[in-house]
């Protein structure tokens, strides 16, 4: 057997949950990206401050591994060029990434809403293959390769 290891949470929920700044800011970010809960919001911005904690270690460290962390985050489809850019980003950058935002923003969907309905319902190809999940997050690689399944007819052609 294998040992079985602990689910991490990929998130960090914020000290103060009643905070009526932020849980207006936060509904407003729903609002524009069409999220489920504010869950989503806390794990993007999760993600960008492991990005920004990076970029902190890396003000010391060599060019090299600069224009490799620099070169991941734009395969990633973040345009970062130097330190003060990878600590300028905000979570809003990451939420433009998704599959969800994606799909809207290439006209597959009417609404951020239908967006995700297609892609929880299965009903969008990312390079051929179904994905399911609205907050995988799609690189530049995968961009154009974004489209909607071809419904099946089978069931037509015996009328």
């Amino acid at each position: 057997m294998g040992d079985i290891k602990r689910r991490r949470k990929r998130y960090v929920r914020p000290r103060r949950l009643h905070d009526i700044k932020r849980v207006e800011e936060e509904n407003k970010i729903i609002e524009s990206y069409g999220l489920k809960n504010k869950r989503e919001i806390w794990k993007a911005d999760t993600a960008v401050s492991e990005m920004r904690k990076r970029g902190k270690l890396l003000i010391s460290s060599e060019e090299k591994d600069k224009l490799e962390f620099f070169n991941k985050l734009y395969r990633l489809g973040l345009n970062v060029n130097s330190v003060e850019d990878v600590l300028a980003l905000t979570k809003e950058d990451w939420l433009n990434r998704r599959l969800q935002t994606e799909v809207f923003k290439k006209g597959l969907a009417k609404t951020l809403k239908q967006a995700r309905q297609l892609i929880v319902h299965k009903n969008i190809l990312v390079n051929n293959e179904i994905v399911n999940s609205p907050s995988f997050v799609v690189t530049r690689e995968l961009e154009d390769k974004i489209k909607i399944k071809e419904k099946n007819m089978g069931a037509k052609k015996n009328e």
